[in-house]
C-alpha cells in the first residue's frame, strides 16, 4: 500500500521546482496594478461605513468606519508587495507558498470592498448580513464542490454537477409540493441526482465514453427535461405541483446574537446546518481513513491500487453515486430554502462554478469550501452593491462572480495538479 500512499498524497506546491509558470505570478503583478490605479489613485476621498450589529443585539459593536484613500493605498502598496514576492519566486523557479493566494485575495476584496462602498450614492453597509447572505448564497456551491471532490478524487471527472443541482431542485420542488414535506423533497432531491450520478457512472467507468462529454450531455439533458416538465406539468396546475413547504431557520439563541458569526453559524436552516456537517465529514473519510487512502489510491493509481486488491471501478462507481447524495442536497437547497418555487435553469450555472471551486480548492473539501465562500460573496456583493448604488455599472456588478472565477482559476490558484488518474478509464488487464 504504500505506493499507493505515496501517489495518493496531494500536491504540495502550485509550481513544482525547477519549472517557471508565470501565470499566476502575472495575474497578481496585473491585479495589483488594477489596485493601485482604482483604489489609491482613484479613490473617491470618502468614507465607507460597516455596521456590524444593530441596536437590539444581544452583543453591540460599534460602526467600522474606514477612509477610502489611507485604506486604498495600504491594500496597494501590501498587493504589490505580494506580487513582487510572486514574482521574485517565479524568477528563481522556486514554489510560491499556498498562504499567497488567500492572502492576496484577503487584502484585494477588502480594499475593492472600501473603495466601492465609498463610492456608493449611500456608504453605508450592514457587514453581518452581507457575509451572513454570503454564507447562504455558498451553500449549494459548496454542496457542489463536494461532489465534484468525491468523483475526481476516486478518478471521475464530473462535469455534470449542474445537472445534480438542477436535477435535484425540480425533484425537490416537485415532489415536496405534493406531500407538503421538505423532506421528501430532499429525498426526491437526492434521487434525482442519483440518477444523474449513475448515468455518469455507467457511461464512464463501464463503457468508457469520455467523462467530459458524458458531463456536458447529462448538463444538457437535464436542462432540457426539466424545462419540458415544468412547462407541461408545473406551470398546468403550480399550486399543486410547484408550491413547496420551505424550511424554517432553525436560531439557537444567545448565539445567533453573536455579530457576523452568529447569523453563519447559528441561525440557518437544516440544510445549512448539514453543509457544515458534510464539508468535516467528507475531509475527515478522505485524509483520515483506510476509506479515503483507497479512495486517493485510486485517484492516483489505480493499476497499483489494483494491484493490491482494491476494487478500482467498484469505489469509482460508488463515489459517484455517493456525490449525487451530496449535490442532490444542494439541489434541494435552491427550491426548499433559496425559493418557493421551481424555474427554468434556476441554477444559473452554478454547478460550474462549484467545479471552478474545486479547483481553486485544489481538490480538497476544506479549500473547496473557502474557495465556494469567495465565489459566494461575490455573488452577494453584486446584488448589495447594486442596492447602494455604486458609479460601478451594473452590467460589471452581473459579471463580478464570473470575473472572480476566472481569475481565481485561471490566474490566482497557479498550476494545480488533479489526481494523476482524473478522467482516465480503468481497464483491468
Amino acid at each position: 500500500m504504500s505506493a499507493a500512499t505515496a501517489t495518493a498524497s496531494p500536491s504540495r506546491s502550485s509550481t513544482a521546482p525547477g519549472i517557471r509558470n508565470w501565470g499566476a505570478a502575472g495575474t497578481y503583478a496585473v491585479l495589483a496594478l488594477v489596485a493601485l490605479v482604482g483604489f489609491a489613485l482613484g479613490s473617491p476621498a470618502k468614507s465607507a461605513r460597516f455596521r456590524i450589529s444593530n441596536d437590539g443585539d444581544a452583543l453591540f459593536v460599534p460602526d467600522i468606519v474606514l477612509g477610502t484613500t489611507p485604506v486604498g493605498w495600504i491594500a496597494s502598496l501590501a498587493l504589490l508587495g505580494l506580487a513582487g514576492y510572486a514574482v521574485y519566486l517565479t524568477a528563481r523557479a522556486e514554489r510560491l507558498p499556498r498562504w499567497l493566494a488567500p492572502v492576496f485575495a484577503a487584502v484585494f476584496v477588502a480594499g475593492f470592498l472600501v473603495w466601492v462602498i465609498g463610492s456608493a450614492e449611500n456608504p453605508n453597509v450592514y457587514f453581518s448580513g452581507l457575509i451572513a447572505g454570503s454564507f447562504t448564497l455558498a451553500i449549494p456551491l459548496i454542496f457542489g464542490s463536494l461532489s465534484g471532490v468525491l468523483c475526481e478524487r476516486a478518478g471521475i471527472v464530473n462535469i455534470a454537477i449542474e445537472g445534480q443541482l438542477l436535477s435535484g431542485a425540480f425533484c425537490a420542488a416537485l415532489v415536496g409540493s405534493i406531500t407538503q414535506n421538505v423532506y421528501a423533497g430532499v429525498l426526491a432531491a437526492v434521487a434525482g441526482s442519483i440518477a444523474v450520478s449513475v448515468v455518469l457512472a455507467v457511461f464512464s467507468i463501464k463503457y468508457l465514453v469520455n467523462q467530459v462529454i458524458v458531463g456536458v450531455v447529462l448538463n444538457v439533458l437535464v436542462v432540457g427535461l426539466t424545462s419540458f416538465l415544468f412547462s407541461t406539468v408545473m406551470q398546468s396546475d403550480s399550486a399543486r405541483f410547484n408550491s413547496p413547504p420551505s424550511f424554517a431557520p432553525v436560531r439557537i439563541p444567545l448565539l445567533a446574537d453573536i455579530p457576523i458569526f452568529g447569523p453563519i453559524f447559528f441561525d440557518q436552516t437544516i440544510l445549512g446546518y448539514a453543509m457544515y456537517a458534510a464539508v468535516l465529514v467528507v475531509w475527515f473519510g478522505l485524509f483520515k481513513t483506510r476509506w479515503g487512502l483507497r479512495v486517493r489510491a485510486v485517484g492516483e493509481h489505480p493499476k497499483a491500487a489494483d494491484t493490491v486488491g482494491i476494487r478500482v471501478n467498484s469505489i469509482r462507481f460508488s463515489n459517484v453515486v455517493l456525490a449525487g447524495v451530496v449535490a442532490g442536497i444542494g439541489g434541494a437547497f435552491f427550491t426548499l430554502v433559496t425559493s418557493s418555487s421551481f424555474n427554468k435553469e434556476m441554477t444559473a450555472g452554478q454547478g460550474f462554478i462549484a467545479l471552478a471551486a474545486l479547483i481553486f480548492g485544489r481538490w480538497n473539501p476544506i479549500g473547496a469550501f473557502f474557495a465556494a465562500l469567495l465565489f459566494g460573496f461575490s455573488l452577494n456583493l453584486s446584488f448589495v452593491l447594486t442596492i447602494l448604488g455604486t458609479p460601478v455599472p451594473s452590467q460589471f456588478m452581473q459579471m463580478l462572480p464570473y470575473l472572480v472565477t476566472i481569475f481565481a482559476v485561471a490566474g490566482l490558484a497557479g498550476k494545480s495538479r488533479p489526481p494523476a488518474a482524473s478522467g482516465v478509464p480503468y481497464v483491468k488487464e
